[in-house]
């Protein structure tokens, strides 16, 4: 099995990256810069250039020999909402579309905890952060023939993983998750498939693989 990681030098990319490296499986890297190959390298992945403000088109070529890939990109904080339209929504579908493109079914994007809840949008500070997040997975579901799985994370940290998750967030008094944790659930969706899925998850109290497995 051999998947694409787009995004695969951001945060969660790189644990991904490195994660799914670990168990033997072939990973492509998509950066969007030959300058970050190196530290892609190391982590066992094998870089690919994937620019998200070109055209879909131009992805396609990133995409030979792929079974699956995973869009973890985002603009980040320290972008202003132009970028987060850019790369969270516009580079997303685009994405979806090259991805169709290149005839391959899977596709798994890394959301956010929320993102149907239009009354927590406000609240939350970075209401177009969630707007595109939004689009983008509406998008994915309605606008696609994918095989697809939404993976909806809680406030991600950079604490330690504890391999431990719950997706029953709503009864939850924790609202964050690790982003190695986060990696860890998406590696076992790709391990696991889960077509026309869509759940949030946050670190909890059953192991990862079991909490996946459980996936309705």
């Amino acid at each position: 099995m051999t998947t694409l990681i787009i995004g695969a030098h951001g945060h969660v990319g790189q644990h991904i990256v490195k994660q799914l490296a670990a168990t033997g499986e072939t990973v492509y890297a998509g950066i969007r810069s030959a300058t970050q190959a190196d530290s892609i390298t190391t982590l066992g992945g094998q870089p690919r250039i994937v620019d998200l403000m070109g055209t879909a088109e131009a992805m396609v070529p990133a995409m030979a020999g792929v079974d699956t890939v995973v869009f973890s990109a985002g603009s980040g904080g320290s972008t202003g909402d132009d970028m987060t339209l850019n790369i969270d929504l516009d580079g997303a579908i685009k994405s979806m579309i090259a991805t169709e493109k290149a005839g391959i079914k899977r596709f798994i994007i890394v959301s956010a905890m929320g993102t149907d809840d239009r009354t927590f949008w406000d609240k939350s500070g970075i209401r177009p952060y969630y707007v595109a997040k939004y689009y983008a997975d509406q998008w994915l579901r309605h606008r696609t023939d994918l095989d697809y799985t939404i993976v909806r994370p809680g406030i991600l940290t950079n604490d330690a993983p504890t391999g431990k998750i719950t997706l029953d967030t709503a009864n939850s008094d924790i609202k964050s998750i690790s982003r190695e944790d986060v990696a860890a659930a998406v590696v076992a969706v790709v391990k696991h498939p889960l077509p026309k899925q869509t759940f949030e998850l946050v670190n909890g109290d059953t192991t990862i693989t079991d909490a996946v497995a459980a996936v309705k």
